[in-house]
Parts: C-alpha cells; structure tokens; sequence
C-alpha cells in the first residue's frame, strides 16, 4: 500500500517501484529539511543469494515544486552501478562484512548524487558507496556500524544514505484489500466476523532507501529560510520519481539486456495512498508517466472517491450522513490536489496554488514539534502529515477518517460527521525496526538469518 505494487505494469518492475515519499523539518537539525523516496516493495529478509539492489538502469529522482505550477523546479538525481569483484563464486559475501570497503562484499553499489536546477545540472557527488543489505550476525555482524558508514556528507550541512531499511510504513494490506475490511470494526462489516486487532502486513519487509538533508534554503523559491507561515513563499512540493531508457535490447556478446534512449518515467508518487485508492485501475499506469502538473484529469476521483461511496455499503448503517453527502469533495481536493489554503485551519496554510497537482506539500516555516502526534495535523500537530509526511505519521488512519468524512466540515460547516468518521483506523502500528531520532530516521532492517516468516524481521 502508500504505493506498494499500486499499479498494473509497475508491479512487475519492484527495482523501480516508488513506495513511500517522506519530507519534514528535520526534528534534530531544523533548519534543514529531509527528503526520502523508497523503492522496492516486500523485501524478503533472506532473499539471497542475488540479494535486492538499486536498479544500475532506473533513474531515481526526488523533486521540489517552489513556484506554485506542479513541476519540478529542482531536482535530485540518483543513478547507481554495481561491480563484481570475484567472478568466480556466486557468493554474495565471501567472508564477514565489517566495512563498506571490504573486499569481502563481492557485489558493492555506487552512486551519484546530481542536482538540476532551472535546466542546469551539477554534480553534488561522485562513487558514493551503498550499504550492502543485512544478510545476517556472520556476514553483516554490526549491520548499525555498516549503515552509519554509508551516510556520506557533502558540501556544507547535507547529508545523503541510500540503502537497505525497515520498511516504516504500516497498513493491514490484508483485511483492506478484502473487501475493504476494518478488523476493528469488522463486526459492522456488510459480511461481518468478530473484531480484531488490525495486522501489519508490511511486518518483516524492507525497502530501499534513498534519503537527503538538506539546508531549508537549498528548497526555497527564494534561497531563504521562511519564518512567516502565512507567508506562501514558505511552502514546497515533493514527490520522487523513477524512470527507464525507452528501449531494451539484448546483448548477445555480453549476455545481459541493456536499455538504450531517452529516459520515460515509470513510477511516481507524492501523497500516500493517491494511485493505489484514488485513481481507477485502467488509469494507473498512465497516472504513473505523467507529471504532477497534469493532475487536474484526476481530480473526479479526489472530489468524488470511490471509497466514500464504498464506506456506507460495506458499514450499513454506520455512515448514513456520509451516504447523503452529494457534494465535490473539496475539503480532500485541498489536501491532496492544492494545499489547505489560509482561513481553513487557524495559523497553518500550506497552499501552493491553484494548480492541482498531487504532492506532499510541506510549510518549511513550521518548526518540528515538541510532542509530536503521529495523527498530525487533524490532532493538532501542524508539523505533521498533510504538512509532509514524517516516517512514523498514521497516513492511514488519517485519510480513512478524510475519506469518511471528518475533514468536511473544514470547507464545509454545515455537514456534521458520522459518530465513526473520528474512530475509524485499521488498528495497525509499526511492527518493524523502531524508528531512529537522526538521519536517516527509517529502522535497522531485517537480517536474513535473525527473521523468520511471518513474525517481525529482527535487525
């Protein structure tokens, strides 16, 4: 789920696969803010021997959006190659692992980091070296130690990792994907059964990551760090994308395919949950090529969810007033499509215009929260999502209740929710690695030989 296999075509190509997108005031370093885009789903600790790398052939990118129109006036570029070091064993590793520059590792990533900026690129860094995955206590025996060498600093205060994590993002896939099931509330169900506690069907995945720090100033339309939260200037856009060569031809000298012509995007993804539950099945691949920019053939499925109409059939009864409710969605248009523009929520805004285009949309000038409240902005805690998106946010939770109706009276003061629209969750948590409190922030992941199907991976 966020965008996990969400669509046809790139659920056959995971290695370019976009999951999750994070950005948030950095809460141990705010005046920088940290951007992460992770890619393929549903690692399987032990997948060995050719364990999961980033695609030496996809162009990864994470974007910022500064000048209100849904396209990318800045960009981080992301491409990786691989070596082989011993041709001669198909062994991963051939002995412990106890630095990134061991020779031990037979099969070490590199990477670049490019920055493009108003058509012109530059080169941050060069044969930046990725972590080798978390195969187990013999090969990998202080994994943290591994991970910590890979976070590499360039230039002043910006810091770049891009690695294997715990997948921090948690969902009962499960029971949503089966007729729309809330185990928590799974007795009110159109087919009930007695209710449960909520399963975390990412429990033992990992992912990929790549993760940026960045100074606020690097990000701003401006090139200075908001203060003002009214002050539209203190906004950004972000989504991340993944993209292909046109064209693949075998090699028969070389043995191996290889990709050839311009770059086409494949994957893309800013808001959790947009193309996996908002955008019709026939559309979602096309959805994937497109820019943010070109949203606005979306916005039916914003302003009329095919999950609010859902809700009241699946939970006879239980959402009567959601049921009645004719009305364009505007309150989610805002979230999802342009920002929540000033007026709607007292002291925040985080619009970038009025052109609809699906992005996280995160307020710069909102410092990090004292207390922070993986609800975010709808309990009150204006440094989370919508405002971004920070890896231990409750996404779910949250747009379950926007869809069933809770964010309505925002935009539209006559409409009272239903008793549940406040309740409703699907009674998940993060099962995996915790979290970490600096950079990169995603957990340890899972190590091969420490996890065990179907119970949580341990690192």
């Amino acid at each position: 789920m966020s965008s996990h296999r969400e669509a046809p075509e790139i659920s056959k190509d995971p290695v370019a696969d976009n999951t999750d997108v994070y950005a948030f005031v950095s809460p141990d370093k705010p005046d920088t803010v940290t951007l992460i885009a992770n890619f393929i789903p549903f690692q399987n600790p032990f997948g060995g021997p050719n364990f999961y790398e980033f695609g030496d052939d996809v162009l990864y990118q994470i974007h910022i959006s500064n000048s209100g129109q849904g396209k990318a006036d800045i960009s981080y570029q992301f491409r990786f190659h691989a070596e082989i070091r011993n041709k001669k064993t198909f062994l991963y590793n051939t002995g412990p692992i106890t630095s990134i520059k061991d020779t031990t590792w037979n099969r070490p990533q590199y990477y670049s980091v490019t920055r493009v900026e108003n058509g012109r690129s530059r080169i941050l860094a060069r044969e930046l070296a990725a972590p080798p995955v978390n195969v187990g206590p013999r090969s990998t025996p202080n994994y943290a130690k591994l991970a910590g060498e890979a976070i590499h600093t360039f230039g002043t205060n910006r810091k770049v990792f891009a690695g294997q994590r715990a997948d921090g993002f948690f969902a009962d896939l499960g029971a949503i994907f089966d007729l729309g099931t809330l185990r928590p509330f799974q007795a009110a169900h159109l087919i009930p059964s007695a209710a449960a506690m909520g399963v975390n069907g990412l429990q033992g995945s990992n992912v990929h990551t790549i993760a940026l720090q960045v100074p606020i100033t690097d990000l701003t339309r401006d090139g200075k760090k908001p203060t003002d939260v009214m002050d539209a200037k203190s906004v950004i856009g972000v989504y991340a994308t993944a993209s292909r060569q046109q064209s693949k031809i075998f090699d028969d000298l070389l043995g191996i395919s290889l990709w050839h012509g311009p770059h086409k995007q494949v994957s893309r993804l800013g808001n959790p949950l947009f193309n996996e539950v908002i955008v019709p099945m026939a559309e979602k691949d096309k959805w994937n090529s497109r820019p943010p920019s070109e949203d606005k053939k979306y916005a039916q499925y914003v302003t009329k969810p095919e999950l609010a109409g859902l809700l009241p059939v699946l939970y006879p009864g239980v959402f009567p007033n959601l049921a009645a409710y004719k009305k364009p969605r505007a309150d989610l248009a805002a979230i999802l499509l342009t920002g929540i523009p000033k007026g709607v929520v007292p002291g925040f805004q985080n619009y970038t215009g009025p052109v609809q285009a699906d992005m996280l949309r995160l307020n710069v000038a909102v410092p990090p929260a004292k207390t922070p409240n993986p609800l975010g902005l709808v309990a009150g805690d204006a440094a989370g999502f919508p405002n971004g998106r920070r890896v231990f946010d409750d996404v779910v939770t949250v747009e379950i209740r926007a869809v069933a109706g809770l964010t309505i009276p925002l935009v539209d003061p006559t409409f009272t929710p239903d008793g549940a629209a406040s309740a409703v969750q699907d009674g998940t948590s993060n099962t995996n690695s915790d979290y970490l409190k600096v950079f990169p922030y995603l957990g340890t992941p899972g190590g091969g030989y420490q996890s065990k199907p179907g119970v949580p991976a341990a690192s």
